[in-house]
């Protein structure tokens, strides 16, 4: 899949969630802006952070670079698009070593409903005309005003941490948290997140075991 299928703006406006899990603007953003602040932090490539992903997106000289050239409008909400796509594909790949991937709740797979409602925020935002961390305040607490602030792991690990603490077991999969996931979507961001502590090597994978 090419940068422009990862940043491709389906357009339209949002569907009818009739029936299904409807949640407030708020918890949407806060659901995006973790993604894309834990996309951003888990960048390798030429300007590496943690690592997690081997991708050069959020790079003046990578991603950004040729995203600008392709897309002057929308280029800062198509390199956060695309980061977190890659993070989200990272996600899925360790969700299918589980034996139930579909029962792991994780903070790049909430479930079909959430998910999507997730995905037609995104779109929402990119066609306001705002920039991320306009549209996405949170963005600028851990990532900065620009796309250019330098890397600080200490400063991200106050961010991770101002979310927990969370419980949570090491399991083959990852980190899996304990008791029930919470029902309210920005519980489950907030405890997602707070379980990335401590950073590690490799993406933990945090995530939730639901029952069918």
């Amino acid at each position: 899949m090419t940068l422009l299928e990862l940043t491709a703006d389906p357009g339209g406006q949002p569907a009818n969630h009739r029936g299904s899990q409807v949640v407030t603007s708020s918890d949407l953003d806060l659901a995006l802006t973790a993604q894309i602040a834990v996309a951003w932090a888990g960048e390798g490539g030429e300007e590496p952070r943690l690592s997690w992903w081997q991708t050069d997106l959020v790079s003046e000289f990578g991603g950004e670079d040729l995203l600008r050239r392709l897309l002057p409008k929308t280029y800062p909400w198509a390199v956060f698009q695309a980061v977190r796509e890659a993070a989200r594909r990272k996600d899925e790949e360790l969700r299918a070593k589980a034996s139930d991937p579909d029962q792991l709740v994780t903070l790049f797979r909430f479930g079909f409903e959430l998910d999507e409602q997730i995905e037609e925020r995104l779109q929402t935002h990119k066609r306001s005309g705002l920039s991320p961390q306009e549209a996405l305040p949170g963005l600028v607490e851990v990532l900065g005003a620009t796309l250019h602030e330098p890397w600080d792991r200490a400063h991200f690990e106050q961010w991770v941490e101002g979310y927990g603490p969370a419980q949570s077991d090491p399991v083959p999969t990852g980190r899996q948290l304990k008791g029930t996931a919470p029902t309210a979507l920005d519980r489950r961001v907030q405890q997602l997140v707070a379980a990335l502590a401590p950073l590690s090597d490799a993406y933990p994978l945090p995530h939730f075991r639901v029952k069918p």
